[in-house]
């Protein structure tokens, strides 16, 4: 396994803890008010928030990564369009001068 991608593994693990934790406490703040919840009931509301606070969270990720990659391929597509203009340009410019250069030197 190369270091990129062990660097990845572990941001991976590191954003799902965070995230995890994340639903845990806003599970923690919905069942506060509910003092009439057991506290099996209320810890299996919990755990089920929790779980279903990861599955939005894990679908969000895959759309955002659909979408970067769908924006990659447009960004990828514009940049070889303006490279090739450029390159169109340059040849241009380039092919201008060297005719100025020719009808120069047969003028004298």
């Amino acid at each position: 396994m190369d270091t990129r991608a062990l660097i990845n593994e572990i941001e991976g693990h590191l954003l799902i803890a965070a995230t995890r934790e994340q639903g845990r406490a806003a599970a923690a703040r919905i069942t506060a008010p509910l003092d009439w919840l057991t506290t099996g009931q209320r810890e299996e509301l919990e755990r089920r928030f929790e779980a279903e606070y990861l599955l939005l969270a894990r679908d969000a990720w895959q759309l955002t990564a659909v979408r970067a990659g769908r924006l990659r391929g447009e960004y990828e597509e514009a940049y070889r369009g303006l490279r090739r203009r450029l390159l169109a340009g340059c040849l241009l410019g380039w092919a201008v001068v060297m005719a100025t250069g020719v009808l120069v030197l047969s003028c004298t």
